[in-house]
Protein backbone atom coordinates (compact mmCIF):
# COMPACT_ATOMS: atom_id res chain seq x y z
CA UNK A 1 0.00 0.00 0.00
CA UNK A 2 1.83 3.39 -1.23
CA UNK A 3 2.58 5.76 1.95
CA UNK A 4 3.65 8.19 -0.26
CA UNK A 5 1.77 9.63 -3.40
CA UNK A 6 4.73 9.16 -5.68
CA UNK A 7 4.40 5.73 -4.68
CA UNK A 8 0.77 5.32 -6.28
CA UNK A 9 2.33 6.46 -9.73
CA UNK A 10 5.33 3.70 -9.36
CA UNK A 11 2.79 1.48 -8.37
CA UNK A 12 0.97 2.10 -11.82
CA UNK A 13 3.91 2.04 -14.06
CA UNK A 14 4.98 -1.19 -12.85
CA UNK A 15 1.46 -2.59 -13.27
CA UNK A 16 0.29 -0.80 -16.66
CA UNK A 17 3.34 0.45 -18.07
CA UNK A 18 2.17 0.98 -21.82
CA UNK A 19 -1.09 2.43 -20.66
CA UNK A 20 -2.14 5.58 -21.32
CA UNK A 21 -2.71 7.92 -18.50
CA UNK A 22 -2.49 11.46 -19.92
CA UNK A 23 -4.02 12.95 -23.52
CA UNK A 24 -2.79 16.34 -24.15
CA UNK A 25 -2.97 18.01 -26.86
CA UNK A 26 0.69 17.27 -28.08
CA UNK A 27 0.24 13.84 -27.87
CA UNK A 28 -0.19 11.25 -24.94
CA UNK A 29 1.84 9.88 -22.43
CA UNK A 30 1.95 6.75 -20.69
CA UNK A 31 2.53 5.57 -17.09
CA UNK A 32 5.78 4.34 -17.91
CA UNK A 33 6.91 7.67 -19.78
CA UNK A 34 5.48 9.76 -16.71
CA UNK A 35 7.36 7.82 -14.42
CA UNK A 36 10.89 8.62 -16.68
CA UNK A 37 9.73 12.25 -16.16
CA UNK A 38 9.61 11.61 -12.67
CA UNK A 39 13.02 10.01 -12.75
CA UNK A 40 14.70 12.91 -14.30
CA UNK A 41 12.99 15.68 -12.50
CA UNK A 42 14.22 14.08 -8.99
CA UNK A 43 17.40 14.06 -10.21
CA UNK A 44 16.94 18.07 -10.68
CA UNK A 45 16.18 18.58 -7.95
CA UNK A 46 18.90 16.92 -5.60
CA UNK A 47 20.98 18.65 -8.42
CA UNK A 48 19.84 21.74 -7.23
CA UNK A 49 20.26 21.50 -3.79
CA UNK A 50 16.83 20.53 -2.27
CA UNK A 51 16.68 18.93 0.54
CA UNK A 52 13.95 16.89 2.82
CA UNK A 53 11.19 19.98 4.09
CA UNK A 54 12.30 22.18 1.52
CA UNK A 55 9.23 24.08 -0.46
CA UNK A 56 9.64 23.85 -3.99
CA UNK A 57 7.24 26.14 -5.50
CA UNK A 58 5.75 25.50 -8.90
CA UNK A 59 4.43 28.15 -10.52
CA UNK A 60 2.52 26.10 -13.09
CA UNK A 61 -0.65 25.55 -15.26
CA UNK A 62 -1.67 21.80 -16.26
CA UNK A 63 0.61 19.52 -18.04
CA UNK A 64 2.92 16.40 -17.81
CA UNK A 65 5.55 18.17 -16.35
CA UNK A 66 3.89 19.68 -13.48
CA UNK A 67 2.92 16.18 -12.38
CA UNK A 68 6.14 14.95 -12.86
CA UNK A 69 7.25 17.70 -10.85
CA UNK A 70 4.50 17.42 -8.11
CA UNK A 71 5.38 13.46 -8.27
CA UNK A 72 9.33 14.03 -7.64
CA UNK A 73 9.27 17.01 -4.80
CA UNK A 74 7.36 13.65 -3.06
CA UNK A 75 10.11 11.33 -3.96
CA UNK A 76 12.78 13.38 -2.63
CA UNK A 77 10.87 14.51 0.64
CA UNK A 78 10.88 18.24 -0.42
CA UNK A 79 7.06 20.20 -0.31
CA UNK A 80 5.51 21.06 -3.24
CA UNK A 81 3.61 24.61 -3.51
CA UNK A 82 1.86 24.86 -6.78
CA UNK A 83 0.96 28.57 -7.74
CA UNK A 84 -1.23 29.30 -10.28
CA UNK A 85 0.93 30.68 -13.75
CA UNK A 86 -1.86 33.68 -13.90
CA UNK A 87 -1.15 35.13 -10.37
CA UNK A 88 0.41 38.70 -11.00
CA UNK A 89 3.78 38.89 -9.97
CA UNK A 90 2.95 40.28 -6.05
CA UNK A 91 1.12 37.33 -5.43
CA UNK A 92 3.48 35.11 -6.83
CA UNK A 93 6.47 36.79 -4.88
CA UNK A 94 4.49 37.10 -1.40
CA UNK A 95 4.29 32.93 -1.69
CA UNK A 96 7.79 32.69 -2.57
CA UNK A 97 8.25 34.55 0.78
CA UNK A 98 5.57 33.11 2.70
CA UNK A 99 6.42 29.54 1.59
CA UNK A 100 10.39 30.47 2.28
CA UNK A 101 11.10 28.74 -0.79
CA UNK A 102 14.15 26.80 -1.65
CA UNK A 103 13.34 26.78 -5.49
CA UNK A 104 10.98 27.96 -8.30
CA UNK A 105 10.13 25.97 -11.31
CA UNK A 106 7.94 27.23 -14.07
CA UNK A 107 6.16 25.52 -16.85
CA UNK A 108 6.73 27.62 -19.49
CA UNK A 109 6.30 24.90 -22.22
CA UNK A 110 2.75 25.59 -21.66
CA UNK A 111 2.26 28.72 -20.23
CA UNK A 112 2.97 31.91 -21.51
CA UNK A 113 2.45 33.60 -17.86
CA UNK A 114 4.49 31.16 -16.21
CA UNK A 115 7.27 32.39 -19.30
CA UNK A 116 6.36 35.65 -18.35
CA UNK A 117 7.44 35.12 -14.49
CA UNK A 118 10.67 32.86 -15.32
CA UNK A 119 11.98 35.75 -16.93
CA UNK A 120 11.69 37.75 -14.29
CA UNK A 121 13.31 35.48 -11.80
CA UNK A 122 16.46 34.86 -14.10
CA UNK A 123 14.96 31.22 -15.15
CA UNK A 124 17.71 28.95 -16.22
CA UNK A 125 16.48 25.56 -18.66
CA UNK A 126 16.30 22.62 -15.93
CA UNK A 127 16.75 18.67 -16.93
CA UNK A 128 12.99 18.87 -17.95
CA UNK A 129 11.96 19.71 -21.20
CA UNK A 130 9.88 22.91 -21.53
CA UNK A 131 10.60 23.66 -17.77
CA UNK A 132 12.89 26.38 -16.05
CA UNK A 133 14.13 26.55 -12.43
CA UNK A 134 14.87 30.06 -10.90
CA UNK A 135 18.20 30.01 -8.89
CA UNK A 136 18.69 28.27 -5.46
CA UNK A 137 18.01 30.05 -2.10
CA UNK A 138 20.31 29.26 0.15
CA UNK A 139 18.43 31.17 2.74
CA UNK A 140 15.22 29.02 3.14
CA UNK A 141 15.37 26.85 6.06
CA UNK A 142 14.03 23.24 6.11
CA UNK A 143 11.28 22.08 8.60
CA UNK A 144 12.42 20.57 11.53
CA UNK A 145 8.89 19.34 13.34
CA UNK A 146 9.08 16.19 12.72
CA UNK A 147 4.93 15.95 13.42
CA UNK A 148 5.04 17.51 9.78
CA UNK A 149 6.88 14.55 8.33
CA UNK A 150 4.04 13.35 6.19
CA UNK A 151 3.80 16.74 4.37
CA UNK A 152 2.94 16.11 1.10
CA UNK A 153 1.99 19.81 -0.38
CA UNK A 154 1.09 23.23 0.87
CA UNK A 155 -1.88 24.16 -0.85
CA UNK A 156 -2.46 27.81 -0.47
CA UNK A 157 -5.80 28.71 0.36
CA UNK A 158 -7.77 30.81 -2.93
CA UNK A 159 -8.27 33.83 -0.32
CA UNK A 160 -11.92 34.81 -1.68
CA UNK A 161 -12.59 36.62 1.41
CA UNK A 162 -9.16 37.29 3.40
CA UNK A 163 -5.17 36.75 2.91
CA UNK A 164 -4.28 33.21 1.49
CA UNK A 165 -2.84 30.94 4.10
CA UNK A 166 -0.41 27.79 3.10
CA UNK A 167 -2.29 24.65 4.28
CA UNK A 168 -0.16 21.68 5.00
CA UNK A 169 -1.63 19.06 3.32
CA UNK A 170 -0.69 14.85 3.60
CA UNK A 171 0.26 12.45 2.14
CA UNK A 172 -1.95 10.54 4.01
CA UNK A 173 -4.76 12.33 3.33
CA UNK A 174 -4.41 12.43 -0.36
CA UNK A 175 -4.04 8.65 -0.41
CA UNK A 176 -7.28 8.52 1.71
CA UNK A 177 -8.79 11.30 -0.43
CA UNK A 178 -8.16 9.49 -3.94
CA UNK A 179 -9.61 5.87 -2.59
CA UNK A 180 -12.72 7.38 -1.44
CA UNK A 181 -13.44 10.32 -4.92
CA UNK A 182 -12.29 6.73 -6.98
CA UNK A 183 -14.84 4.35 -5.43
CA UNK A 184 -17.81 7.41 -5.16
CA UNK A 185 -17.27 7.15 -8.72
CA UNK A 186 -16.15 3.77 -9.45
CA UNK A 187 -13.48 4.38 -11.70
CA UNK A 188 -11.98 1.98 -13.98
CA UNK A 189 -9.60 2.06 -16.53
CA UNK A 190 -12.13 2.49 -19.12
CA UNK A 191 -13.04 6.04 -17.32
CA UNK A 192 -11.29 9.14 -18.94
CA UNK A 193 -11.99 12.68 -16.89
CA UNK A 194 -11.64 16.25 -18.65
CA UNK A 195 -8.59 18.17 -16.41
CA UNK A 196 -8.59 21.79 -16.79
CA UNK A 197 -8.90 22.25 -13.13
CA UNK A 198 -5.72 23.71 -11.84
CA UNK A 199 -3.29 21.06 -10.02
CA UNK A 200 -2.01 23.75 -7.74
CA UNK A 201 -5.32 23.69 -6.09
CA UNK A 202 -6.88 21.38 -4.37
CA UNK A 203 -9.93 20.54 -6.39
CA UNK A 204 -7.15 19.27 -9.43
CA UNK A 205 -4.68 17.58 -7.34
CA UNK A 206 -7.05 15.76 -4.86
CA UNK A 207 -10.58 15.48 -6.52
CA UNK A 208 -8.70 14.90 -10.36
CA UNK A 209 -5.29 13.74 -10.15
CA UNK A 210 -5.19 11.35 -7.03
CA UNK A 211 -8.46 10.07 -7.79
CA UNK A 212 -8.16 9.29 -11.83
CA UNK A 213 -4.30 7.47 -10.09
CA UNK A 214 -6.43 5.47 -7.31
CA UNK A 215 -8.93 4.08 -10.06
CA UNK A 216 -6.63 3.51 -13.06
CA UNK A 217 -8.41 6.11 -15.01
CA UNK A 218 -6.70 8.49 -17.29
CA UNK A 219 -7.13 12.34 -17.68
CA UNK A 220 -8.09 14.74 -21.02
CA UNK A 221 -5.03 17.30 -19.50
CA UNK A 222 -6.02 20.96 -20.59
CA UNK A 223 -4.08 23.93 -19.21
CA UNK A 224 -6.74 25.82 -18.77
CA UNK A 225 -10.40 26.04 -19.60
CA UNK A 226 -12.15 26.80 -22.64
CA UNK A 227 -15.63 25.22 -23.35
CA UNK A 228 -15.66 25.03 -27.18
CA UNK A 229 -12.52 22.04 -26.52
CA UNK A 230 -14.44 20.95 -23.81
CA UNK A 231 -17.73 20.02 -26.30
CA UNK A 232 -15.20 18.78 -28.51
CA UNK A 233 -13.36 16.71 -26.22
CA UNK A 234 -16.67 15.52 -25.04
CA UNK A 235 -17.52 14.59 -28.45
CA UNK A 236 -14.68 13.02 -29.59
CA UNK A 237 -11.89 11.77 -26.54
CA UNK A 238 -14.22 9.61 -24.79
CA UNK A 239 -14.46 12.09 -21.72
CA UNK A 240 -16.00 9.98 -19.28
CA UNK A 241 -16.10 12.00 -16.08
CA UNK A 242 -16.92 16.08 -16.11
CA UNK A 243 -15.54 17.84 -13.04
CA UNK A 244 -15.45 21.37 -12.08
CA UNK A 245 -17.62 24.23 -10.06
CA UNK A 246 -20.60 26.04 -10.77
CA UNK A 247 -19.17 28.77 -12.56
CA UNK A 248 -17.45 26.40 -15.03
CA UNK A 249 -21.52 25.40 -15.81
CA UNK A 250 -22.54 28.44 -16.14
CA UNK A 251 -20.07 29.30 -18.90
CA UNK A 252 -20.48 26.32 -20.15
CA UNK A 253 -24.57 27.01 -20.55
CA UNK A 254 -23.83 29.99 -21.96
CA UNK A 255 -21.28 28.90 -24.64
CA UNK A 256 -23.95 26.36 -25.79
CA UNK A 257 -26.81 29.01 -25.77
CA UNK A 258 -24.42 31.12 -27.94
CA UNK A 259 -23.55 29.48 -30.54
CA UNK A 260 -26.43 27.47 -30.56
CA UNK A 261 -24.61 24.01 -30.09
CA UNK A 262 -25.96 20.60 -29.78
CA UNK A 263 -23.67 18.87 -27.20
CA UNK A 264 -22.64 15.48 -27.60
CA UNK A 265 -21.43 13.35 -24.99
CA UNK A 266 -21.15 9.62 -26.20
CA UNK A 267 -19.22 8.33 -22.89
CA UNK A 268 -20.16 10.68 -20.30
CA UNK A 269 -21.74 8.73 -17.05
CA UNK A 270 -20.42 11.45 -14.22
CA UNK A 271 -20.84 15.27 -13.75
CA UNK A 272 -19.37 16.72 -10.49
CA UNK A 273 -19.55 20.00 -9.01
CA UNK A 274 -18.11 21.42 -6.13
CA UNK A 275 -15.74 23.77 -4.63
CA UNK A 276 -18.69 26.66 -4.15
CA UNK A 277 -22.35 26.82 -3.19
CA UNK A 278 -24.61 25.68 -6.12
CA UNK A 279 -27.45 27.30 -7.09
CA UNK A 280 -31.07 24.56 -8.03
CA UNK A 281 -31.78 26.73 -11.12
CA UNK A 282 -28.18 25.90 -12.46
CA UNK A 283 -28.08 22.35 -11.22
CA UNK A 284 -31.41 22.20 -13.26
CA UNK A 285 -30.22 23.48 -16.74
CA UNK A 286 -27.49 21.02 -16.36
CA UNK A 287 -29.06 18.02 -15.60
CA UNK A 288 -31.23 19.01 -18.59
CA UNK A 289 -28.52 19.70 -20.80
CA UNK A 290 -26.89 16.29 -20.19
CA UNK A 291 -29.54 13.93 -18.84
CA UNK A 292 -27.96 12.85 -16.39
CA UNK A 293 -27.49 13.73 -12.64
CA UNK A 294 -24.98 16.77 -11.37
CA UNK A 295 -23.40 15.36 -8.10
CA UNK A 296 -22.19 17.99 -6.13
CA UNK A 297 -20.38 17.27 -2.90
CA UNK A 298 -18.50 19.72 0.04
CA UNK A 299 -14.93 19.83 0.58
CA UNK A 300 -11.92 22.07 1.17
CA UNK A 301 -8.17 22.35 1.17
CA UNK A 302 -7.73 21.88 5.00
CA UNK A 303 -9.30 18.16 4.52
CA UNK A 304 -7.80 17.22 0.98
CA UNK A 305 -10.86 16.98 -0.64
CA UNK A 306 -14.58 16.31 0.05
CA UNK A 307 -15.99 15.28 3.15
CA UNK A 308 -19.44 15.24 2.00
CA UNK A 309 -20.28 13.34 -1.18
CA UNK A 310 -23.57 12.86 -3.25
CA UNK A 311 -23.51 9.40 -4.49
CA UNK A 312 -23.67 7.24 -7.27
CA UNK A 313 -27.91 5.73 -8.01
CA UNK A 314 -29.07 8.27 -5.46
CA UNK A 315 -30.81 10.78 -7.24
CA UNK A 316 -31.51 13.91 -5.64
CA UNK A 317 -33.70 17.35 -6.82
CA UNK A 318 -32.32 19.62 -4.11
CA UNK A 319 -28.87 21.03 -3.48
CA UNK A 320 -27.69 18.25 -0.66
CA UNK A 321 -23.64 18.32 -0.82
CA UNK A 322 -24.61 14.65 -0.05
CA UNK A 323 -23.69 12.08 2.97
CA UNK A 324 -20.32 11.75 4.94
CA UNK A 325 -17.46 9.32 3.28
CA UNK A 326 -15.50 7.13 4.47
CA UNK A 327 -12.93 7.75 7.22
CA UNK A 328 -14.47 11.77 7.97
CA UNK A 329 -16.26 13.07 11.06
CA UNK A 330 -18.51 16.09 11.07
CA UNK A 331 -20.88 17.58 13.75
CA UNK A 332 -23.06 20.16 13.25
CA UNK A 333 -22.23 23.11 16.09
CA UNK A 334 -24.35 25.98 17.75
CA UNK A 335 -22.82 29.35 19.00
CA UNK A 336 -23.22 27.80 22.51
CA UNK A 337 -20.79 24.85 21.44
CA UNK A 338 -23.36 22.53 21.56
CA UNK A 339 -24.29 19.96 18.73
CA UNK A 340 -26.86 21.56 16.60
CA UNK A 341 -30.42 19.58 16.30
CA UNK A 342 -31.29 17.61 13.22
CA UNK A 343 -31.98 20.78 10.75
CA UNK A 344 -30.67 23.44 13.13
CA UNK A 345 -27.81 25.70 11.56
CA UNK A 346 -24.89 25.80 12.88
CA UNK A 347 -20.76 26.00 12.08
CA UNK A 348 -19.68 22.76 10.29
CA UNK A 349 -16.52 21.07 11.94
CA UNK A 350 -14.95 18.03 10.21
CA UNK A 351 -12.44 15.60 11.64
CA UNK A 352 -10.59 12.54 10.06
CA UNK A 353 -7.92 10.95 7.31
CA UNK A 354 -8.18 14.10 5.32
CA UNK A 355 -7.06 16.86 7.87
CA UNK A 356 -4.54 19.11 7.40
CA UNK A 357 -1.18 19.04 9.16
CA UNK A 358 -2.07 22.85 10.09
CA UNK A 359 -0.99 26.12 8.33
CA UNK A 360 2.58 26.50 7.59
CA UNK A 361 4.62 28.40 10.21
CA UNK A 362 1.28 29.73 11.28
CA UNK A 363 0.70 28.79 14.41
CA UNK A 364 -1.83 31.10 15.64
CA UNK A 365 -3.74 31.11 12.40
CA UNK A 366 -3.92 27.16 13.21
CA UNK A 367 -5.24 27.66 16.60
CA UNK A 368 -8.22 29.43 15.44
CA UNK A 369 -9.58 27.11 13.72
CA UNK A 370 -8.50 23.94 15.79
CA UNK A 371 -10.93 22.74 18.84
CA UNK A 372 -10.35 20.59 21.68
CA UNK A 373 -10.59 16.79 20.08
CA UNK A 374 -8.90 17.73 16.95
CA UNK A 375 -11.66 19.01 15.77
CA UNK A 376 -11.54 21.29 12.63
CA UNK A 377 -14.31 24.30 13.03
CA UNK A 378 -14.82 25.33 8.67
CA UNK A 379 -16.25 29.03 9.31
CA UNK A 380 -19.00 27.29 7.12
CA UNK A 381 -22.41 26.97 7.69
CA UNK A 382 -24.61 23.70 7.25
CA UNK A 383 -27.25 21.61 8.38
CA UNK A 384 -27.69 17.95 8.81
CA UNK A 385 -30.78 16.35 7.54
CA UNK A 386 -32.32 13.39 9.85
CA UNK A 387 -30.99 10.91 6.72
CA UNK A 388 -27.67 12.43 7.19
CA UNK A 389 -27.60 14.46 3.94
CA UNK A 390 -25.53 17.58 4.21
CA UNK A 391 -26.93 21.38 3.07
CA UNK A 392 -24.18 24.46 3.25
CA UNK A 393 -25.92 27.23 3.76
CA UNK A 394 -22.97 29.52 3.88
CA UNK A 395 -20.03 31.28 5.28
CA UNK A 396 -19.71 32.25 9.34
CA UNK A 397 -17.92 35.25 7.89
CA UNK A 398 -20.07 36.12 5.48
CA UNK A 399 -23.14 36.01 7.25
CA UNK A 400 -24.79 39.91 6.89
CA UNK A 401 -27.07 41.03 10.17
CA UNK A 402 -29.43 42.92 8.83
CA UNK A 403 -32.50 44.29 11.36
CA UNK A 404 -30.98 42.02 14.10
CA UNK A 405 -31.95 39.09 11.98
CA UNK A 406 -29.06 36.78 9.96
CA UNK A 407 -28.87 36.49 6.26
CA UNK A 408 -26.99 34.09 3.93
CA UNK A 409 -25.70 35.03 1.12
CA UNK A 410 -26.35 31.61 -0.53
CA UNK A 411 -30.44 32.14 0.02
CA UNK A 412 -30.37 35.23 -1.70
CA UNK A 413 -28.14 34.36 -4.73
CA UNK A 414 -29.93 31.57 -5.39
CA UNK A 415 -33.36 33.90 -5.39
CA UNK A 416 -31.73 36.35 -7.65
CA UNK A 417 -29.87 33.21 -10.12
CA UNK A 418 -33.77 32.22 -10.65
CA UNK A 419 -34.45 35.98 -12.34
CA UNK A 420 -34.54 35.47 -15.84
CA UNK A 421 -31.69 37.03 -17.77
CA UNK A 422 -29.18 36.65 -14.61
CA UNK A 423 -26.02 34.22 -15.36
CA UNK A 424 -24.22 34.75 -12.21
CA UNK A 425 -24.89 36.37 -8.57
CA UNK A 426 -22.72 37.70 -5.70
CA UNK A 427 -23.98 38.73 -2.66
CA UNK A 428 -22.12 40.69 0.17
CA UNK A 429 -22.93 42.72 3.75
CA UNK A 430 -21.83 46.23 4.03
CA UNK A 431 -21.47 48.14 7.48
CA UNK A 432 -23.42 50.91 7.75
CA UNK A 433 -22.89 53.35 10.36
CA UNK A 434 -25.45 52.27 12.92
CA UNK A 435 -24.00 49.01 13.09
CA UNK A 436 -26.21 46.99 10.71
CA UNK A 437 -25.24 45.76 7.11
CA UNK A 438 -26.73 46.73 4.14
CA UNK A 439 -27.36 44.02 1.62
CA UNK A 440 -25.41 44.84 -1.69
CA UNK A 441 -25.79 42.43 -4.67
CA UNK A 442 -23.92 42.26 -7.58
CA UNK A 443 -25.17 40.52 -10.82
CA UNK A 444 -23.67 39.49 -14.02
CA UNK A 445 -26.11 39.42 -17.20
CA UNK A 446 -26.83 36.53 -19.97
CA UNK A 447 -25.28 37.82 -23.32
CA UNK A 448 -27.56 40.25 -24.88
CA UNK A 449 -29.93 40.69 -21.90
CA UNK A 450 -30.79 43.70 -19.90
CA UNK A 451 -31.76 43.96 -16.29
CA UNK A 452 -35.49 44.88 -15.97
CA UNK A 453 -34.99 46.53 -12.42
CA UNK A 454 -38.99 46.87 -11.38
CA UNK A 455 -39.69 42.88 -12.74
CA UNK A 456 -36.61 41.90 -10.25
CA UNK A 457 -37.92 43.89 -7.68
CA UNK A 458 -41.88 42.09 -7.71
CA UNK A 459 -39.23 38.45 -8.00
CA UNK A 460 -37.17 39.42 -4.52
CA UNK A 461 -40.65 40.54 -2.94
CA UNK A 462 -42.15 37.63 -3.73
CA UNK A 463 -39.49 34.93 -3.08
CA UNK A 464 -37.70 36.88 0.25
CA UNK A 465 -38.88 38.35 3.80
CA UNK A 466 -38.05 42.22 3.24
CA UNK A 467 -35.46 41.63 5.65
CA UNK A 468 -33.54 39.63 3.20
CA UNK A 469 -33.71 41.88 -0.13
CA UNK A 470 -30.61 43.58 -1.36
CA UNK A 471 -30.88 47.56 -0.72
CA UNK A 472 -28.41 47.80 -3.90
CA UNK A 473 -28.26 45.88 -6.86
CA UNK A 474 -25.27 46.39 -9.26
CA UNK A 475 -24.99 44.77 -12.61
CA UNK A 476 -21.14 43.99 -13.33
CA UNK A 477 -19.72 42.87 -17.32
CA UNK A 478 -17.81 39.79 -15.23
CA UNK A 479 -18.13 38.89 -11.84
CA UNK A 480 -14.54 38.22 -10.66
CA UNK A 481 -13.76 34.79 -9.91
CA UNK A 482 -10.60 32.56 -9.15
CA UNK A 483 -9.02 30.00 -11.00
CA UNK A 484 -10.69 27.63 -9.56
CA UNK A 485 -14.05 29.11 -10.83
CA UNK A 486 -15.06 30.82 -7.14
CA UNK A 487 -16.56 34.15 -7.52
CA UNK A 488 -13.79 36.33 -5.58
CA UNK A 489 -16.02 38.29 -3.04
CA UNK A 490 -13.86 40.44 -1.19
CA UNK A 491 -12.89 41.81 -4.90
CA UNK A 492 -16.23 43.14 -4.51
CA UNK A 493 -16.98 44.65 -1.42
CA UNK A 494 -15.26 48.06 -1.63
CA UNK A 495 -17.64 49.14 -4.07
CA UNK A 496 -20.46 48.38 -2.35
Amino acid sequence: MPSRIHELLALRAAETPDAVFLHESAGDTSYAALQAMVDVAAKDLLDAGVRPTDRVLLVAENCAAHIALIMACSRVGAWSCGVNARMSPGEVAAIVERADARICYFTTGVSGAAQQHAQRAQAVPSALPGVLRSPLRTAATAEADAALADTAAIIFTSGTSGTPKGVMVSHRGLLHFGRVSANSRALTTDDRAYAFLPMTHIFGLGTVLMASLSGAASLVLRSSFSPGDMLQALAHERVSNLQGPPTMYARLLTHVEETRTKPTFPQLRYLYTGSAPLDLALKQRVETIFGQPLHYGYGLSEYAGSVFLTRCGVLRDDTSAGYLVDGGEARIVTPSGSDAATDEVGEIWLRGAGLMLGYFRDAAATAQVMRPGGWYASGDLGRLETDGALFVVGRLKEMIIRSGFNVYPAEVESVLNRFPGVHLSAVVGVPEADGNEAIAAFVELESGTALDHDALQAHLRQHLSPYKRPTRITVLDALPITSTGKILKRALAPPA
